[in-house]
């Protein structure tokens, strides 16, 4: 397994913009495909967007689609998501994820066996 550390979480107003990064242990960080998930206060942990070991492909949930961006630079063994146009709704808990099996950029939480503690987002309104 990768230890992941994420970073950039805070509190911004509806409308503006944060980075969230993740940091990962290891040597094969380029071997595990990416994810970033999240999780608000009596809710479901839900899946926002994946990344492919490459970078190449990506894949996102509906509600940030063409908000969000998923990156990945493998030499620095970080993935960030760049989150812009915030709504309150994105008001959440935001983990970094990672999978060892070669299942492609999935958005099911069985998908991935390594977790990161978690970010917060609040987004006012």
């Amino acid at each position: 397994q990768v230890q992941l550390v994420e970073s950039g979480g805070g509190l911004v107003q509806a409308g503006g913009s944060l980075r969230l990064s993740c940091a990962a242990s290891g040597r094969t960080f380029s071997r595990y495909f990416m994810a970033w998930f999240r999780q608000a206060p009596g809710q479901e942990r839900q899946f926002v967007a994946a990344i492919s070991r490459g970078g190449g492909s990506t894949k996102y949930t509906d509600s940030v689609d063409g908000r969000f961006t998923i990156s990945r630079d493998n030499i620095k063994n970080t993935v960030h998501l760049q989150m812009n146009k915030l709504k309150p709704e994105d008001t959440a808990s935001y983990f970094c994820a990672a999978a060892s099996a070669g299942l492609g950029t999935r958005p099911e939480l069985y998908a991935y066996d390594s977790w990161g503690q978690g970010t917060q987002v609040t987004v006012s309104s």
